[in-house]
């Protein structure tokens, strides 16, 4: 058992890095490194990028004292039921139509509060692990502006017309960008698998965008179509402000904790999202919506706190497993997630359709095996 423990605990001193559907992340020589899971979990992944020392991690778990079984339970549990019910609000509050007939559409409004609470929670966090002094603010900010802008642009797709297995999907093929800023600006190489891998995703995602029944507003789908092309380009660029992150942190000799990335990040991002809400006039805008829709305001509420009580279960299993195991959550939640809506919001699919989510699918389900057959083979070095 002390020997299963060390292991863990030196696997869990590499430095956790990406850019989470809601995933974890893996470094490879020759390539960047890759990101998974949804906007909400990567968001949480991203920021976990503290290097925990073996001791800790030993202690911490000798402390629970629970089997790995009940970790596994708690923290997978935890992390497929905050992040399946907010993907599930998400898409209500996008769908919602008032009264008159108006839908709810200020998505930086809504970044605000989202964002908010995870400050509230990420400070708490904060407070009881201990804050980690003389922290490079600097990059911490241009990393949030540009993961707020990313989780914006989603959000303004499904605004638009945009169905929630589409944007869903269509983000899991996010290394599409970071592959090719990573091909033309750093000269990095891919298998062929990878680029099958990031095919197969793209492809099955437009084939259930054209499997799916006819309706609403061709102006409308395509401006969905323009955000979340938009998000998934800042992914790429977040990608880059993540690893100048990591070095400036490094650099600076220090190593934040978890939650003193998921409290400085978000901190920005709310900046962010209330600069840009103030100035598009969201902020006035979405608080007359809610007054005269109190029904949409619950939605609003609990998705945000799905969101900050989602992170903290991605820091637990985190904290007790490899990032395999996480990854492997993450992975299966956004297709689940993707399946739920399908079933339940009433989303019809032609034959079609059903082959691009298999494709789609199969491309993720790869990309996870791969990642698993990668860290079986470091190991064994």
């Amino acid at each position: 058992m002390n020997a299963e423990v060390s292991k863990r605990s030196a696997a869990l001193t590499t430095p956790l890095i990406s850019r989470t559907d809601g995933g974890a992340s893996k470094s490879r020589s020759g390539s960047n490194s890759k990101s998974e899971g949804s906007d909400e979990e990567k968001q949480a992944v991203l920021t976990t990028q503290a290097t925990v020392s073996a001791p800790e991690i030993t202690t911490k778990m000798s402390k629970q004292g629970l089997p790995d079984s009940a970790k596994l339970l708690i923290g997978a549990g935890g992390v497929y039921a905050a992040f399946l019910y907010y993907g599930s609000l998400q898409e209500d509050v996008f769908r919602y139509v008032s009264a008159d007939g108006n839908s709810f559409k200020q998505a930086w409004f809504l970044q605000v509060l989202e964002a908010l609470a995870n400050v509230v929670i990420g400070f708490a966090g904060m407070q009881l692990m201990g804050p980690t002094k003389n922290i490079p603010l600097p990059m911490f900010a241009i990393s949030g502006a540009s993961q707020v802008t990313a989780k914006a642009c989603t959000s303004l797709a499904l605004a638009n017309g945009l169905s929630f297995p589409v944007a869903t999907l269509a983000k899991s093929g996010k290394m599409a960008p970071v592959m090719a800023g990573s091909l033309l600006l750093g000269g990095a190489t891919y298998s062929v698998r990878e680029y099958v891998q990031v095919a197969m995703i793209i492809g099955g995602t437009a084939v259930v965008s054209m499997g799916k029944k006819k309706g609403g507003s061709q102006s409308n789908s395509a401006l969905g179509v323009a955000y979340i092309i938009g998000s998934l380009v800042l992914d790429g660029v977040t990608a880059g402000f993540q690893k100048r992150l990591k070095a400036e942190t490094a650099k600076a000799g220090v190593k934040p904790k978890p939650y003193d990335f998921m409290f400085w990040t978000n901190l920005f991002m709310c900046g962010t999202a209330v600069v840009v809400a103030l100035a598009l006039g969201e902020f006035t805008s979405g608080l007359a919506y809610c007054a005269s829709n109190p029904e949409i305001l619950p939605m609003i509420v609990k998705f945000s706190l799905c969101s900050a009580v989602g992170q903290s279960f991605i820091f637990y299993t985190i904290a007790n497993f490899d990032p395999l195991v996480l990854s492997t959550v993450t992975t299966t939640r956004k297709i689940f997630s993707v399946l739920l809506s399908i079933f339940m919001k009433g989303h019809s699919l032609s034959v079609t359709g059903w082959s691009g989510i298999g494709l789609a699918c199969a491309g993720i389900v790869s990309e996870l095996q791969a990642k698993a057959s990668a860290q079986k083979k470091s190991r064994n070095q």
